[in-house]
């Protein structure tokens, strides 16, 4: 099956410089795909359909993460709402 996930804009508040950006944006596409790779995707999705929005899970503060990491979290935040539900 090809997955095809699109991410609009993500807005991140605060300062981030070219570099941080292209790691958020690393993180976060190798965790959403080693999830969907491992999890499959939600049941109802599978169809094949666009969606405006996703309902994604909260992101819990934390203090200074790296921005691969950062990615990795919005990845699993994302990841709540189309991945395979547990």
């Amino acid at each position: 099956m090809k997955l095809r996930v699109h991410i609009e804009r993500l807005v991140l508040d605060g300062p981030l410089t070219a570099a941080d950006a292209r790691r958020v944006k690393t993180g976060l596409e190798q965790e959403l795909a080693r999830l969907l790779s491992g999890g499959g995707l939600h049941p109802e999705l599978r169809a094949g359909t666009a969606l405006p929005s996703v309902p994604a899970g909260a992101l819990e503060p934390t203090r200074d993460p790296s921005s691969q990491q950062l990615g990795q979290r919005i990845a699993r935040s994302v990841h709540t709402g189309i991945g395979r539900p547990r």
